[in-house]
C-alpha cells in the first residue's frame, strides 16, 4: 500500500470520526461494527489470549473504550485515530484486569467498605490509595515502553542503541529535539520518516541551522524522537517537555 493511499484512508476515517462526534449515529454504529476485529485484536494483545466477542467481558470493555475514543479523539493532536483508539482500549482493559485481580486495592480507591473503615485509619486508606496510584502509573509506563520498543524494532532500532548514539551534552539533545519538532510539524518530512524509516537530511538541512554532519551523526536519535512525538506516548513525551521549541 502506498503512503498516499494510506494517508487518504486515514483521512477518510478521521472524517467519519468527526461526523460521529457531531451526532451522526449511523456512522458511529458503522465504525463500531466495522472495527470490532480491531478491538478484539487490541484486547487480545493485552490479555495474551484469544478474545471471543460473544463470550469475553474484556471485549465488551474494549468496545466501550472504542466508542469513548471516538468521542475524545482530537484530530489536531497529530496522532492517527486508530493509534489513539488502541491506546484507549488497552488502558481501559488494563484497568478492568487490575480491578479483577486486585479487588482489595480497588476497594480502597473507591472508598473502603464498612468493615475496612472500622479496621483502617484514614492515614492507612491514603497510603493504600497512593500506593495504588504509583503502581498504576508504573504499569502504564512499562506498557508504553514495551509498545515503543516494538515500534523501534520496525525501524531496526533498540533502546540499547539509542543510549549509545544519544548526544552526551544537554545543548546537543535540545538541538536534536528541535529538529525532531520541525520534522513532526512538516507533513512531508514526517511521512518520509514514518513510512521509510529514514531522516531526509537533504530536505531537512534547508530548514534547520545545524549542519548535515550533525544531522547524520544524530540521525537515529532524531528518528526516535519523531516516533515519540508522532505516537500516543503520554509518559515518554513527558521526558521531552521543558525545551523551547
Amino acid at each position: 500500500m502506498s503512503v498516499h493511499l494510506f494517508m487518504n484512508k486515514e483521512s477518510a476515517l478521521e472524517t467519519q470520526v468527526t461526523a460521529a462526534q457531531f451526532g451522526d449515529e449511523e456512522i458511529r454504529h458503522e465504525l463500531i461494527s466495522k472495527y470490532q476485529p480491531f478491538v478484539a485484536k487490541c484486547v487480545s494483545e493485552v490479555c495474551k489470549k484469544y478474545i471471543s466477542p460473544s463470550r469475553d467481558d474484556e471485549f465488551s470493555i474494549g468496545l466501550i473504550a472504542f466508542n469513548d475514543a471516538i468521542d475524545s479523539y482530537v484530530i489536531d493532536k497529530g496522532a492517527a485515530f486508530l493509534s489513539f483508539a488502541k491506546l484507549v482500549i488497552k488502558r481501559r482493559v488494563i484497568d478492568y484486569i487490575r480491578q479483577q485481580t486486585s479487588p482489595i486495592i480497588m476497594t480502597s480507591i473507591n472508598n473502603l467498605n464498612d468493615q475496612e473503615e472500622k479496621t483502617e485509619s484514614p492515614a492507612e486508606v491514603q497510603i493504600s490509595r497512593e500506593k495504588f496510584e504509583v503502581e498504576t502509573e508504573a504499569w502504564y509506563r512499562r506498557t508504553e515502553i514495551e509498545e515503543f520498543q516494538q515500534q523501534l524494532r520496525h525501524f531496526r532500532l533498540s533502546f540499547k542503541e539509542l543510549t549509545e548514539v544519544a548526544p552526551r551534552h544537554r545543548d546537543a539533545r535540545e538541538s536534536a529535539l528541535k529538529v525532531a519538532h520541525i520534522v513532526f510539524h512538516n507533513e512531508e518530512l514526517r511521512t518520509k520518516v514514518l513510512s521509510k524509516g529514514r531522516l531526509p537530511i537533504k530536505e531537512l538541512s534547508d530548514k534547520v541551522t545545524v549542519s548535515k554532519k550533525t544531522l547524520e551523526r544524530n540521525r537515529k536519535y532524531i528518528i526516535s524522537l519523531v516516533l515519540i512525538l508522532s505516537g500516543d506516548y503520554v509518559y515518554l513525551k513527558d521526558y521531552l517537555k521543558g525545551v523551547d521549541v
